[in-house]
């Protein structure tokens, strides 16, 4: 037996296992009750989880996958982290909490937005996101302000992102979990059925479920050259029904990250290019099968020795197929550059 590979195994079971034994306690009191953080100033560089003109995390490839290319990248790419911040005193995030940024930095930029810096220069902003609790409450104008706070704080660094760094280039959009939702909401205000549009290569939205008639003029990708396009899903263990699947996951979108289709087409284990590890050394290949399932994303068990329980795979919505994506942004960034000649 393999006790490096086992080891690793333990590690991103681990990660998976965060979101199901992370507090789900909302803050005790209502929004209006809290002093808000301050506002982000997007024009400086503390103010970014990554820029490529700075070291950051997601600089980082794992071991035996070529060296990130921004310099040299034709693409960037804006991506916006998962909810990272546990709350129970706030409902959104302070952007200068030093621990909460370099948890944030290390789990969920380095993880998921390094997938991308070998064809694009990575943005990814701060923002006061709302609380891991807010999901959970029942003070729904409390969570609805929250949210907002959070959007509109995405919504400042985009703009800021636009204006100052983008110079006209090709984009994608990535993003995960509550990333997801401000994701949605700004693919709908700036992207879909704007002239923006024409600069999107592709979007993956993660692990936060969406209907196909959310976007007016975005298409859902069906093909892994498909460009100006989103995509998304939600991942469970094979077999697995979530309680919420016909409410919360009822006709969502998933395209399957191993043949790129939203038809249901399956996928086998010889399709996968691999998945990264939580200890973000080791790559697996040719490991999972995958399936489209009532509005959810089934794959085999990724971690069979290390006896994993959880049956949600939420936190390893990239991580799972970390090379699958990777490779699929160059392959829809060369199609869209070569439809521009």
């Amino acid at each position: 037996m393999n006790y490096r590979i086992v080891s690793a195994m333990m590690v991103l079971a681990a990660l998976l296992s965060l979101a199901c034994n992370s507090s789900r306690v909302p803050p005790s009191k209502p929004y209006s009750s809290y002093q808000l953080s301050p506002t982000p100033d997007y024009s400086l560089p503390g103010a970014w989880c990554a820029l490529p003109q700075k070291e950051d995390f997601a600089d980082d490839t794992p071991p035996n996958v070529a060296p990130e290319q921004q310099a040299a990248a034709k693409a960037d790419v804006f991506y916006i982290h998962p909810t990272t911040f546990m709350g129970g005193l706030a409902w959104n995030a302070n952007v200068n909490d030093v621990e909460l940024n370099a948890s944030t930095d290390e789990r969920a930029v380095r993880h998921q937005a390094s997938i991308f810096n070998g064809v694009a220069k990575v943005y990814a902003p701060r923002y006061r996101q709302m609380a891991f609790g807010g999901f959970f409450t029942s003070d729904t104008a409390s969570k609805a302000k929250a949210i907002e706070l959070a959007y509109q704080d995405v919504k400042a660094s985009f703009e800021y992102y636009l204006t100052n760094y983008n110079q006209e280039r090709p984009f994608f959009i990535a993003s995960h979990s509550q990333g997801s939702i401000h994701a949605i909401r700004l693919l709908r205000e700036y992207v879909d059925g704007q002239a923006l549009g024409e600069r999107l290569v592709a979007a993956y939205v993660l692990g936060w479920p969406f209907t196909a008639d959310t976007f007016q003029n975005l298409p859902v990708c069906n093909d892994p050259t498909e460009t100006g396009c989103v995509m998304g899903w939600c991942t469970f263990k094979e077999g697995y029904i979530p309680g919420n699947i016909n409410t919360h996951y009822k006709d969502a979108v998933v395209v399957n990250p191993l043949n790129w289709k939203a038809d249901g087409t399956p996928a086998s284990p010889e399709e996968h290019a691999g998945f990264l590890m939580g200890n973000y050394k080791k790559i697996k290949k040719e490991t999972l099968a995958t399936q489209a399932y009532e509005g959810i994303l089934w794959t085999s068990n990724p971690l069979p020795l290390a006896g994993i329980a959880v049956k949600n795979y939420h936190v390893g919505d990239f991580n799972l197929f970390w090379l699958d994506v990777r490779q699929n942004a160059a392959e829809r960034l060369e199609a869209y550059l070569a439809a521009q000649e």
